[in-house]
């Protein structure tokens, strides 16, 4: 496909108050497009405002409510006119945990949150994204492709992400329309600082999983505009930081490989049974 303009198009972003959603709003109003942030957060259309009055709207919205998303589509067309791109922004992690400590209630709102809220954000949007031969954004992660030991439903749902994206990418072609999966490591977030940072086993297992030189974190304002520079150029996947791509290209290779040491690894499994003896309690 051609390059895509980004200047005067209209972006809707899901989790849009975070750090990713608003560094990216940023970025994109940087290349002269209006922006619509969609978030839980009740002050949601104050930080818009604070972001730009005349160019950022914002609407308070869960993601796993379809009504609620069809009615910010309708906010950001009243306001802005249409929307040409959408980026499925809005995730969460939970803490980390085996499978066996974790609360069925902490399973089901993670695969709410990040499965099901990226198919209801991109089916609202869908109607305007195929009139506008637009594009969709959806952020995965590298836990689409690593082993997610110590955090099983966020993998899961990013593995789900990577598929949707690759779907959508065949299905939206035929309408002149277009999709990129973002792959990022850790970036640095609310998300992160809580669900890694503050837990010790946590942090000690990914070092114990994950070669150092891939644990490199991003700024928020690097994965943005990676974002918008995929969206300029309709790519179907960006990586950051780059580094990850040969384990993304040689996954089927090299994961088994990995699996097999790690389960024969005494420390990974001296921290599993750790996580799971604070998370049982």
């Amino acid at each position: 496909m051609t390059a895509y303009e980004l200047a005067g198009k209209v972006v809707l972003i899901t989790g849009g108050t975070g750090g990713l959603g608003t560094a990216t709003a940023r970025a994109l109003l940087s290349r002269g497009a209006r922006v619509g942030l969609v978030d839980l957060h009740p002050n949601t259309p104050d930080i818009a405002a604070g972001l730009s009055p005349s160019d950022v709207t914002g609407f308070t919205a869960d993601v796993c409510d379809r009504d609620a998303l069809d009615a910010a589509v309708a906010h950001v067309c009243e306001r802005f006119g249409r929307v040409d791109v959408v980026i499925a922004n809005a995730g969460i992690m939970g803490r980390g945990s085996t499978l066996r400590a974790m609360p069925a209630p902490a399973i089901d709102k993670v695969l709410a949150v990040n499965v099901n809220g990226a198919v209801n954000t991109v089916n609202a949007a869908m109607k305007q994204i195929v009139a506008n031969q637009g594009h969709v954004v959806l952020i995965s992660s590298m836990f689409a492709f690593v082993n997610g030991t110590g955090a099983i439903p966020y993998a899961m749902s990013k593995a789900a992400v990577e598929q949707l994206g690759r779907g959508l990418r065949v299905e939206l072609a035929q309408h002149g329309a277009s999709a990129t999966t973002a792959y990022f490591s850790l970036i640095q977030t609310d998300m992160i600082r809580n669900g890694v940072d503050e837990d010790p086993a946590i942090s000690e297992l990914l070092a114990r999983m994950t070669p150092r030189p891939l644990l490199k974190r991003l700024e928020p304002d690097e994965a943005a505009h990676a974002i918008a520079h995929a969206i300029e150029r309709r790519s179907p996947r960006v990586i950051r930081p780059a580094r990850w791509t040969p384990l993304s290209v040689l996954r089927g290779v090299i994961n088994p490989v990995i699996d097999a040491r790690l389960t024969r690894d005494p420390k990974v499994r001296a921290l599993l049974g750790k996580l799971e003896g604070l998370r049982v309690r």
